[in-house]
């Protein structure tokens, strides 16, 4: 039983102790860098508008299957 116990604070050290490892060995410099740009960004669009659309057609195809009352004669009755 001893051993079970060890073995599980051993994995536990090891899973709360690799993020804060992981997170000391990043470079320590938090200066961004950007390269100077004289074009234009040929990404502008209207990604948003569409993607805005998707989602509430999502959301009102949801709404509509969660309202959906069937009112179907399947359900077994008392005689």
């Amino acid at each position: 039983m001893k051993i079970r116990a060890l073995a599980a604070t051993a994995a536990a050290l090891a899973l709360t102790s690799t993020p804060v490892l992981a997170q000391a060995t990043q470079s320590a410099s938090v200066a961004r860098t950007a390269e100077a740009s004289d074009s234009e960004s040929e990404l502008e669009g209207s990604t948003g508008i569409i993607v805005g659309i998707l989602a509430a057609a999502a959301v009102i195809g949801g709404i509509i299957i969660a309202a959906d009352n069937d009112d179907d004669d399947d359900l077994p009755t008392s005689p």
